[in-house]
C-alpha cells in the first residue's frame, strides 16, 4: 500500500503520490491509441496505490474526465479517490451546480470525492460560488470542498463563506523549480490544516529533461542525494515536494516505468539535512 496522508482535518487518508490527467489521452482531438494508453495508465496507477486521480472539466473539454470514468469503472468506487475542478467561468451559483452534474456524468459516478474551484474569478462573488459548493456537499454530490491556485488570503475568505463545511485542500504549483508558495501559503496551510496538492511537481518535466542534458550545481546535488538513498533523482525530487506532512503531489505520466518510479517516491523520507541541501541548491 502506497503511503497515505490525512486530507485536511478530516479522517480521510489520501495517497501521498497521485496521478494528474492534464493533457492525458487524445485531449480534444480523437486519438484511440492515446486514449487507450491513458486508460491503461490510470488503471495501473490505481493498482500501484496511486489511487488519487486528479482531473478537471476543462481538461480536453471534459475528455479527461471521460477517460477517468472509463478507467476506474473496473474498481470499486471506494478504491479510487477522484478530484475534479470547476472552471473559473462557471462559478456563478447555478453554473457550479450544472458543471458538477456534467462532470458526474462524464466520470460515471454519483459523487466526486474532492471538488475544487480551478482558478479564482474576481468578477463573480466568491460567496456565491462557495454557497453552491456547500449545497453540492450537503446533497452528497461532492464529499469535500477545495480550491486551486488560491492565495492564503483568498483561502481564508472562501472558508468564511462556508457555514458548516470547510476547505480541505488547495491545489497549487510546487516543485524544486517553483517555490513561491513557501513564503505565505505553505505556512498558512500548515497552521490551518489545509492540504497542499502540488501540481507539476517535476517542474513541467524540466527535471526529466535536464537530468540528461545538464550537470550544474542543482543536478549534481540531486544525483548525489539519490545515490545516498539508492533512489532515482526523480524519486528524490518528488519526495522533496511531499517532505511536509500536509503536502501531496499529482505528477502526470502515462508510461508504466514512470508510474512505477513515481510510486517509489513515497513511503520513505529525506532527512532534514538533505532536504535543506536540495532547497539551498535550487535557491
Amino acid at each position: 500500500m502506497l503511503e497515505h496522508r490525512r486530507l485536511g482535518k478530516t479522517d480521510e487518508k489520501i495517497a501521498a503520490i497521485g496521478l494528474g490527467t492534464w493533457r492525458i489521452g487524445g485531449d480534444m482531438t480523437p486519438d484511440y491509441s492515446a486514449d487507450k494508453q491513458a486508460i491503461e495508465a490510470i488503471r495501473y496507477a490505481v493498482r500501484l496505490g496511486m489511487n488519487h486521480i486528479d482531473t478537471a472539466e476543462i481538461y480536453g473539454g471534459g475528455h479527461a474526465e471521460e477517460l477517468v470514468g472509463e478507467a476506474v469503472k473496473e474498481f470499486r468506487r471506494d478504491e479510487v479517490f477522484i478530484t475534479s475542478k470547476v472552471w473559473h467561468t462557471n462559478l456563478k451559483y447555478d453554473d457550479v451546480l450544472k458543471a458538477c452534474e456534467r462532470s458526474l456524468r462524464r466520470l460515471r459516478t454519483s459523487y466526486i470525492d474532492l471538488y475544487l474551484i480551478h482558478w479564482p474569478n474576481p468578477s463573480i462573488p466568491l460567496s456565491e460560488t462557495m454557497r453552491a459548493l456547500e449545497r453540492l456537499h450537503d446533497e452528497g454530490k461532492i464529499r469535500y470542498i477545495g480550491v486551486s491556485n488560491f492565495t492564503a488570503d483568498l483561502v481564508e475568505e472562501a472558508r468564511s463563506y462556508l457555514s458548516h463545511a470547510d476547505i480541505v485542500a488547495n491545489q497549487v504549483e510546487y516543485s524544486l523549480y517553483e517555490r513561491s508558495i513557501e513564503r505565505d501559503l505553505m505556512p498558512y496551510c500548515s497552521e490551518t490544516g489545509v492540504t497542499v496538492i502540488a501540481y507539476s511537481p517535476l517542474g513541467h518535466g524540466r527535471i526529466h529533461r535536464e537530468l540528461s542534458s545538464r550537470l550544474d550545481k542543482r543536478m549534481r546535488a540531486l544525483r548525489e542525494v539519490a545515490e545516498r538513498y539508492s533512489k532515482t533523482p526523480i524519486q528524490v525530487a518528488l519526495n522533496w515536494v511531499i517532505w511536509h506532512e500536509h503536502v501531496i503531489a499529482i505528477p502526470k505520466s502515462t508510461r508504466r516505468e514512470h508510474l512505477e518510479e513515481n510510486a517509489g517516491a513515497a513511503g520513505w523520507r529525506l532527512d532534514e539535512r538533505d532536504y535543506k541541501l536540495l532547497a539551498e541548491a535550487w535557491g
